[in-house]
């Protein structure tokens, strides 16, 4: 089932946004074709700009702008509650809109907005800005005076026709979510077989840095020696590095990888073996391992959460049977 957020964009003190946003998705209550999630900026306090979005996919200068980009890219469409503030949209969304690009892709948008002139300003603005993003803005929208929907402009109570209007916003922006569906998936299979080949990339090169833009930061790997996990992106590096410390020159393979891939979750198993030449030039082939992969797309690219090597165990002397070959 597809997913889609209902942005907050005011964090205002005293704002009228709450009120419409719960409204929103009280009336998502009764729909079957979607699940419907109200994100509020008020939760994510994104600092300024420190590098552009497409700069470093996947990565993020602190920990609210990576929280932002998995709340984001955990959905399918979006539904913005917005204010008009000096003809414009608030500084405060303006800004979480800039923080991500790839999230936001493939994705429709509506808008739900508010205001003297009932936000119609602010939409015509944050349209050019889905455009910028790619993100599809549907035509329908909901817009809602101050002087007509809410009681002494400050307590949210609408006409019963706005329900018909919110009703035709939601219908468009669950249809063309479900639409888009192929465009953001693109070719992911080949996405994540390129990550695997930035692996082997890696450790033919010894360098970390590459190998550090595969995995998450939350990455468990499950290794064939102690301990029993490797716990955070830290520990799964200093792992690698123990590797290279035995290896003069490092090679890396991976046999009959076998992918299954959902919107935002993958899992891949295959057999890998490491193998290459010691620092005393001893040559040596190394053994191969049964290998799992569990991806997670993490600001629209994949990235490695889980990954297991095991070899099968004899029952009856307690060892590792390492001489087998795929």
């Amino acid at each position: 089932m597809i997913k889609i957020g209902i942005v907050l964009g005011s964090t205002r003190p005293g704002r009228r946004g709450d009120q419409v946003a719960r409204w929103v998705h009280e009336r998502t209550a009764g729909r079957a074709d979607a699940e419907f999630e109200v994100i509020d900026l008020l939760d994510h306090p994104l600092p300024p700009l420190a590098e552009p979005p497409m700069a470093n996919p996947g990565r993020f200068p602190d920990e609210h702008a990576e929280r932002w980009a998995e709340a984001v890219g955990a959905c399918d469409g979006f539904v913005f509650v917005t204010p008009e503030y000096n003809h414009s949209v608030s500084g405060t969304l303006k800004t979480a809109l800039d923080h991500l690009h790839a999230e936001w892709a493939g994705k429709a948008a509506g808008f739900v907005s508010y205001g003297s002139a009932g936000g119609v300003r602010a939409v015509e603005q944050l349209r050019l800005v889905c455009g910028a993003l790619q993100l599809a803005d549907v035509s329908p929208q909901v817009t809602l005076p101050l002087a007509t929907e809410f009681e002494n402009f400050a307590v949210f109570k609408p006409g019963e026709h706005q329900l018909t209007a919110l009703d035709t916003l939601l219908d468009h922006v669950v249809a063309w979510s479900t639409a888009l569906a192929p465009l953001r998936n693109g070719d992911a299979e080949a996405d994540i077989r390129a990550q695997i080949d930035r692996i082997i990339e890696g450790l033919r090169a010894k360098d970390l840095e590459v190998l550090k833009r595969v995995y998450a930061p939350d990455v468990v790997s499950f290794d064939v020696e102690p301990p029993l996990q490797h716990v955070g992106l830290d520990a799964k590096l200093a792992n690698w590095a123990k590797v290279f410390t035995f290896f003069e020159k490092v090679d890396y393979e991976i046999r009959d990888l076998t992918l299954d891939v959902s919107a935002d979750v993958a899992v891949g198993h295959g057999f890998g073996r490491v193998s290459g030449t010691l620092h005393d030039g001893t040559v040596t082939d190394g053994m191969w391992v049964r290998a799992t992969f569990c991806f997670r797309k993490v600001g629209g690219a994949w990235m490695i959460v889980h990954d297991q090597a095991s070899v099968p165990l004899d029952m009856a002397t307690g060892r590792g049977v390492t001489d087998l070959e795929p």
